[in-house]
Parts: structure tokens; C-alpha cells; sequence
């Protein structure tokens, strides 16, 4: 199952490359690495023997627990090629005009979801020490309170580094409430949408003595469980709320132009790659779940994360 889904990540791949080598857009060394990855690991899987006992079963385990590590990279990777691509595309060439490359993340990143969700479940599954309440990957009694209050300490963390200030983040809601989730998909999802709604609130206010905080409200309801990220930063024009799902724009500069040397080093910047807010979609999408954004310009931005109780909710690998 899991080389299947390698491989076709690779038939993914090799059309935006074959038009890289075309030249419809620049070539992307960022890409190539990727692809070499997928295929390193699709040759991982297809040479392991096959498994006879609890020894092999050990190995197998410990294999793709360093495929999902060799993966790591894969979206800030794809993230620099896209950018990379958007800096040597021709002027002329609006976003709305590149669904091909839009649909074809949106399949790629899927597929990453998915097979990350299957490694991190097998491997979790033979944990000798698993956490509490925790079935594989999935926590039973996660509180989002305690997930959205550490995601909003790390994005703090970047906003402090890059600005050397950063807003406060009021969270409401009952910090008893659990519900069964997977803790490192709302984590990146809540993340993705503090650290915009921080920088947005941090360049308004840079002169200001009074900095509004965000605020993030947990609300459980009948079928769904929803989160709120509301900020006063400005928001952004009516005109560009249909980009904001798109991984060729964002509202920041574009890194490759502040970063000489990103690719070779761990340099982590607060915006500008443009795949927070899909990236963050596809995650709640994943378990039938959404996210909107609602802008008022002048004001700020209001960020709806719904998510399905996954009691309620069939479980789909989606390629």
C-alpha cells in the first residue's frame, strides 16, 4: 500500500517536471530533490523482504519510521520551488491562470497527508510506551484548549525573533472538553493561522503602545467542534480573498528574495512561502473537516476551523 502511494506521488511529480524541462515554467532544482526522495523511498519499500516474523516486523517499523524523517522537508521544499517558479514566471502570467498547478498540489500535499497519517499510525501502533489515551496517532481525549495554547506559544516564539515583539493571544473555551484528533494536524493548522493573524496585527501596530490581542475561541458543538481566529490587523481587500487558498500568493515578500541561501540552511521565515492557509485547509478537509477566512478590510480577519468528531467521521486516504 504504502510503495502504491510513493510511486503515484512520483506520477504526480513528473508532469510539472516534464513542463519544467519544456520550459513552460523554470526548472526547479527543489523539486528534483523531492522526486529523488519519493523514489528512494518507493525503492526502500519494494526490496524489503517479506515479513516472517516479529523481528522483520521491527525492521519494517524502524524503515519507515526514517522514511517519514527523510519526508520532513517535503512542503517547505515544494513551498521553495513554487516560489522559485513565481519568481521566474513571466510577468504577464496571473495565478488564476495556473489551476494545473494549483490542483496538482492540492492532489500532491493530500497524498503526503495520507501516507504521513499511515507511517505515523503503524509506527505509533508498535510504541512499547504509548501516551495516554492515545490509539496510534489519534489522541481520544485531546484538549484543543491545550493544542491551540501551545501552537500560539511557538508562532509567538517566530513573531518575537522576527519582530522582537509579539501580541498577545487570548484563548477561550473549556479546557476540559476532549475530543478524538490527531494533536500534530491542529497543531499545524492553529499555528499556520496565528502566526498570520500576528504578523498582520504586529505591522499594523509596530508604532503603537496599545497592541490588540488575537483571540481564539474553542467551541464544541452537535457534529461539529469549531475554532476561531480572529485578529485586528487590517485584513486584506474583497479582491483577494479568492488567492488566498492558491500556493502562488501571499501578501509578504517573497523569501527567495530575502534568503540567499534558503535550500542549504534551516532558515525559517515568518511568511511569504504561500502554503500556510492551503496547506492548513487540506489538513481540515482531510478528516471532513474546513477552514474559511472572512476579512473585513480596515478591521481584520476571522479564521473558522470546523472539524468533524471522527467518532461521526469515515477515515479516507486521498490521492
Amino acid at each position: 500500500m504504502l510503495s502504491l502511494l510513493f510511486m503515484l506521488s512520483v506520477d504526480l511529480l513528473e508532469p510539472l517536471m516534464e513542463s519544467w524541462r519544456n520550459s513552460l515554467y523554470p526548472e526547479s532544482a527543489f523539486e528534483a530533490m523531492v522526486r529523488d526522495w519519493y523514489l528512494d523511498s518507493f525503492r526502500d519499500l519494494r526490496s524489503f523482504p517479506e515479513i516472517k516474523d516479529n523481528n522483520d516486523e521491527r525492521e519494517f517499523t524502524q524503515m519507515i519510521k526514517a522514511i517519514k524523517v527523510r519526508h520532513n522537508n517535503v512542503v517547505p521544499m515544494m513551498a521553495l520551488g513554487v516560489q522559485q517558479l513565481k519568481k521566474g514566471m513571466d510577468p504577464k502570467i496571473v495565478s488564476e491562470d495556473l489551476d494545473e498547478i494549483h490542483q496538482f498540489l492540492d492532489r500532491f500535499y493530500m497524498s503526503r497527508i495520507g501516507i504521513r497519517m499511515l507511517i505515523g499510525q503503524h509506527v505509533e501502533l508498535h510504541n512499547p510506551n504509548p501516551p495516554l489515551h492515545c490509539v496510534g496517532y489519534i489522541h481520544t481525549k485531546m484538549s484543543p484548549v491545550e493544542v491551540a495554547q501551545n501552537a500560539s506559544e511557538d508562532a509567538r516564539c517566530i513573531c518575537l525573533r522576527e519582530y522582537g515583539s509579539a501580541p498577545e493571544v487570548n484563548i477561550y473555551g473549556d479546557p476540559k472538553f476532549t475530543f478524538p484528533y490527531v494533536p500534530t494536524h491542529l497543531h499545524l493548522m492553529v499555528f499556520e493561522l496565528v502566526k498570520n493573524s500576528l504578523r498582520a496585527v504586529q505591522e499594523r501596530f509596530m508604532d503603537s503602545d496599545i497592541v490588540p490581542p488575537i483571540r481564539i475561541i474553542v467551541a464544541d458543538g452537535i457534529e461539529d467542534v469549531t475554532i476561531k481566529v480572529s485578529d485586528e490587523g487590517g485584513g486584506i481587500p474583497r479582491s483577494g480573498l479568492p488567492k488566498i487558498f492558491t500556493y502562488l500568493y501571499s501578501t509578504a515578500r517573497n523569501p527567495l528574495d530575502e534568503h540567499s541561501d534558503l535550500g542549504t540552511a534551516d532558515t525559517v521565515t515568518m511568511a511569504g512561502y504561500g502554503y500556510g492557509l492551503p496547506i492548513s485547509r487540506l489538513y481540515a478537509r482531510y478528516f471532513g473537516g474546513d477552514l474559511q477566512i472572512i476579512s473585513m478590510e480596515g478591521y481584520g480577519e476571522c479564521s473558522l476551523l470546523w472539524f468533524d468528531h471522527l467518532n461521526s467521521c469515515k477515515i479516507k486516504v486521498k490521492l
